[in-house]
């Protein structure tokens, strides 16, 4: 069956790369427009669109996906189905009814609907998660499901691996569920009432870390923002990006503090050890590196 794309970041774009491999032909992909993207502001192609480009398939960029042009050229396509993957807008009728959209979305559905769901669930401090292979309503993420496939979260994953391990368990289920779509199978169940959760886009707000709070929760705010956004904490006046730490036992005081070589933060409850920092203006470092040269106070705030 010919089918279009949509998706703009990095994940999606592995997924896309992988879908082109499979026996259904992607005959358009939908991203978002180019953006001013890093500090020099240059507007760039997404991670999606840049992919399609590599695979040689056509790639529009429209300010909307609903806009009538959008739809004439999946009808011209001759699209039997729309795969979403973190697209970044909003589907609206007629789209919604003139195809089956199918959404990948990084949850067990109805907990985590929006547009967070990793970074949220390991903030959370959760052990498992899945994906959910759904089609697409009017609503945020509450469209019914088609199947689910689940992977465990252990202490030590970061946003980072949850998210690799993610995109190679929706491949497969969702050329399962196009396969379906294809031959009319396809069944959908509806979300279980009971059990749904927001998982809102990050803000700046959310990148901040509290070591007045229990340290697992430090922990957990550390692995959901790395390794593409980092946690930030305020070291003698400076931002500091926090990519890597682990709970420690011992009884510490409150605030951060050099111990034997280890850098320590002493928190509300318990206390956490940072393995990996990033000074302002400088690259990523070990903890242990970073001790060695570094003159200033470890003051926090």
């Amino acid at each position: 069956m010919r089918i279009a794309f949509a998706g703009s970041p990095a994940p999606a774009a592995a997924i896309l790369r992988d879908v082109a491999a499979a026996h259904h032909e992607i005959a358009l992909v939908i991203s978002q427009p180019d953006r001013p993207r890093g500090r020099s502001r240059t507007a760039s192609l997404t991670p999606v669109a840049a992919q399609a480009a590599e695979l040689g398939i056509e790639c529009i960029r429209p300010a909307s996906i609903n806009a009538p042009d959008v739809l004439e050229r999946l009808r011209r396509a001759g699209v039997g189905a729309l795969c979403v993957v973190a697209f970044g807008q909003l589907l609206k009728e007629p789209l919604l009814s003139d195809w089956q959209c199918i959404n990948v979305h990084f949850s067990v559905l109805p907990a985590y609907r929006g547009a967070a769901p990793v970074e949220r669930a390991i903030m959370d401090g959760v052990d498992e998660t899945g994906v959910s292979i759904m089609r697409m309503d009017a609503g945020l993420d509450t469209g019914p499901i088609a199947r689910i496939v689940r992977t465990r979260v252990a202490a030590e994953d970061d946003a980072g691996a949850v998210m690799d391990r993610l995109c190679a368990l929706a491949v497969p289920a969702l050329v399962a569920t196009v396969d379906e779509v294809e031959r009319g199978v396809v069944a959908f169940t509806a979300q279980p009432e009971t059990g749904a959760s927001l998982a809102p886009k990050l803000s700046d707000a959310d990148r901040i870390l509290d070591p007045d709070g229990a340290a697992s929760t430090l922990v957990n705010h550390i692995r959901a923002l790395s390794p593409h956004i980092g946690a930030r904490l305020v070291i003698d006046g400076e931002p500091f990006k926090i990519w890597r730490a682990r709970l420690v036992d011992g009884t510490y005081p409150r605030g951060l503090q050099a111990d034997d070589g280890r850098l320590v933060v002493g928190c509300g409850s318990g206390a956490a050890e940072v393995l990996d920092l990033q000074p302002p203006s400088r690259g990523r470092m070990a903890a242990s590196e970073f001790l060695r040269g570094y003159r200033g106070s470890l003051r926090l705030g």
